[in-house]
């Protein structure tokens, strides 16, 4: 019996191609605090360290980190290679979970986070759950007037209403 590392070529992604996909979203990261860094001046002024000093030489550390991961897993020869990162049956299953939620984000950032919820909640119970629109639609209601209910108007804590806020025709 073959376990998920011992997957035939081609069966999903391999370790090594994440160690540079990562070194190279790192080297990205740590680039960008450098630039910023820099703009907000990464010299020692005359009264002590300019406010880019230190997260200057962080950056760079982050950088010049990601190329040494980056060149030794490139030089790495294939056969050391430790086998697969993930297959793409379990990749799916993670991306079929992440993909909705950074749709969720978003929708937070534009409807707030009592819209964006019950909407959330309802396409997972109709997609994953295999629940009817109508149950779905009314479950994500209802839990989220609960929210509401609960943050707005018990403990008067507002939560974040969206920048288009769907909710200021009932006065939060």
């Amino acid at each position: 019996m073959k376990s998920d590392n011992e997957a035939p070529a081609g069966a999903g992604i391999s370790t090594r191609t994440m160690e540079m996909v990562v070194a190279a979203v790192l080297f990205t990261v740590g680039a960008i605090v450098v630039f910023d860094s820099y703009r907000l001046g990464s010299k020692w002024g005359s009264d002590g360290p300019e406010s880019g000093y230190f997260p200057f030489y962080i950056g760079v550390l982050i950088s010049g980190s990601s190329i040494v991961n980056f060149v030794q897993a490139l030089r790495a020869p294939r056969a050391t290679d430790t086998g697969l990162f993930v297959a793409w049956g379990p990749l799916k299953l993670v991306l079929t979970v992440l993909i909705p939620a950074a749709f969720y984000v978003l929708g937070v950032k534009f409807f707030g986070i009592y819209l964006a919820s019950a909407v959330y909640i309802a396409i997972f119970m109709v997609w994953l759950g295999k629940y009817s629109w109508l149950r779905s639609i009314m479950v994500g209601l209802a839990v989220n007037v609960s929210f509401f209910l609960m943050f707005e108007v018990w403990f008067r804590v507002p939560l974040y209403k969206g920048t288009l806020d769907p909710l200021q025709f009932i006065g939060y």
